[in-house]
């Protein structure tokens, strides 16, 4: 029998197994562009519940499986991990009010949320984290009819959800030619192995912070250089040799080793270049003098930059008040990039939430905008196919105001059908007009390769410059702009309209100038066409064509 503890206990080792592995799990990605996210939005998911499991000193496994269920579902970010939540969901119903629990009741409860989790999700494909959940659990209800013993069923549950991880190519013809098997139901397995070891062996998987390297690379490695960071200044100087100084500079060289660290020194008979790590600059400045005039120097303090990249790098997470629904209609929306969120607030956004590709916000983020939102019916804009799922958990959560999740799929979406909102008709009534109107809109998206793949019999290598056109990879190109021109060239009819350029982060204005001035030139005499600065990150380009 398991008890609280032990149920407990397991499900914070799953959490550490899939956060020490979540980059292999990002990197099972099929496509190349940089969504790659699957292993650190389940991670995400799962450690919400392992840290509110933390403060949990109690024996009930009900309540354990409750409280997992409940941190996961405000913590789910992407649609694999609010899959996830949902599996948990069906622990904590199929378990509640159970002091202790066997192999049975477990698979009882597994099966609940799998059944949920196929009706969550619009169009359920096997082949996917789904088959893995359902195959586990199929496997264990089969083996509990003979032995209920927790341990014994656990293990067929893990043992049949690697077995059907290994069919995923088979179910799914873009895994097989990927070569590799399907990253929802591996991060599945990885958190069940890791509740296994726990029902096993009574060890928690020990946790392993891993830097994301789809999302926080710089500043999980500033944070690491700050703790290696034994000297604090890096002193650069030149010192103006005098001729009538006959001391060997390698005299410099030792002292240097002594106060610090990195040295550098470079002599010719005009200068000698020094570089330094140390404590007190001053003490490396006055040894230079002794060999000549100093002819520049910098002294920079390195904890301070890497201090200073972190908040640079890491805006601060949006605080939302709680708003009472006082005004008829409010609206959400979740975009990345300054010039972004200026956008949809001047369409009429009450909040935006920050997010979008590779970045995905949890339903608490989305739950918390929606209750900042003063509206008695609140449309929520996700503008990425992998938030919807997040987005559509928060509809049972509030109580005080209707929740209506129009599933815009890209930001041009996501405008569009604020643009064709109707303050007459119901709020029902407008989700349907707003999605017709959003599916009339065509979406380029000009980014970067994330990896190396294949597309058309072409090689694309990591770096290269791509664009898609609805979400399908049309072209390769060495610039973004060419790459723009290319897709506007293959998106534009004779029936369009109007064309909006919205430029990125990593784009200079010089650059989106000239991709507009084609645009215009080619488009302009029929079309209405314009510039936007998004500041958003992963895309140089987004283009809207309707």
């Amino acid at each position: 029998m398991i008890n609280g503890e032990m149920l407990k206990q397991a499900i914070i080792s799953g959490a550490h197994n899939i956060s020490t592995q979540k980059n292999h799990i990002n990197d099972l990605n099929i496509f190349p562009v940089p969504d790659g996210d699957t292993g650190t939005n389940m991670s995400m998911t799962v450690m919400a519940a392992a840290k509110a499991l933390e403060e949990y000193e109690g024996t009930n496994a009900g309540e354990v499986a409750e409280i997992a269920a409940k941190a996961m579902l405000r913590g789910a970010r992407g649609n694999s991990g609010v899959i996830t939540s949902i599996l948990f969901r069906g622990f904590g119903q199929g378990l509640k009010d159970m002091e202790e629990v066997n192999g049975k009741n477990i698979a009882a409860a597994l099966g609940i949320g799998v059944d949920a989790a196929y009706k969550a999700v619009t169009k359920p494909a096997e082949g996917t984290i789904l088959t893995v959940a359902r195959m586990a659990y199929e496997a264990g209800v089969e083996v509990s009819k003979g032995k209920h013993d927790a341990l014994f069923v656990w293990q067929a549950i893990v043992d049949a959800a690697n077995d059907a991880l290994s069919l995923t190519p088979e179910l799914l013809p873009v895994l097989k030619k990927a070569g590799v098997v399907d990253a929802g139901g591996k991060g599945l397995c990885t958190i069940f192995e890791g509740m296994l070891t726990y029902f096993k062996d009574g060890e928690v998987v020990p946790y392993e912070e891993t830097a994301d390297v789809t999302v926080d690379t710089f500043d999980s490695a500033a944070a690491e250089f700050d703790d290696d960071i034994e000297f604090t200044y890096c002193t650069e100087f030149i010192v103006g040799r005098d001729p009538e100084i006959e001391t060997d500079p390698e005299e410099l060289r030792e002292f240097l080793k002594t106060i610090g660290d990195c040295v550098v020194v470079v002599n010719d008979d005009e200068i000698i270049k020094v570089h330094v790590h140390t404590e007190i600059p001053g003490n490396a400045l006055s040894k230079g003098l002794e060999f000549g005039q100093l002819l520049t120097v910098k002294v920079e303090n390195m904890k301070e930059q890497h201090k200073n990249a972190k908040k640079s790098r890491k805006p601060k997470k949006e605080e939302f008040a709680f708003a009472e629904p006082t005004e008829q209609f409010g609206f959400v929306a979740v975009a990345a990039g300054e010039g972004m969120k200026n956008l949809f607030t001047e369409l009429g956004c009450a909040n935006v939430v920050s997010g979008g590709q590779s970045m995905n916000p949890s339903t608490d983020d989305i739950y918390a905008a929606i209750l900042a939102t003063p509206a008695k019916n609140v449309i929520v804009l996700p503008n990425n196919k992998n938030i919807i799922l997040a987005a559509e958990q928060t509809i049972p959560m509030v109580t005080d105001r209707n929740v209506v999740i129009v599933p815009t799929r890209t930001i041009p979406q996501g405008m569009t059908a604020l643009l064709n909102f109707d303050p007459e008709i119901s709020a029902e009534s407008n989700a349907q007009l707003m999605l017709d109107a959003a599916h009339a809109v065509g979406t380029g998206l000009v980014t970067f390769a994330a990896r190396n793949s294949e597309f058309g019999g072409k090689k694309i290598k990591e770096g290269d410059i791509i664009a898609l056109e609805n979400g399908k990879l049309t072209i390769t190109e060495k610039s973004a702009v060419k790459a723009l021109v290319k897709l506007a060239k293959s998106m534009v009819t004779r029936d369009t309209s109007f064309i909006t350029l919205i430029w990125g982060e990593d784009i200079e204005e010089e650059d989106a100038q000239k991709a507009f001035d084609e645009l215009q030139d080619k488009y302009g005499s029929r079309c209405d066409i314009s510039l936007v600065r998004g500041d958003q990150p992963v895309y140089y380009f987004i283009l809207s064509v309707e």
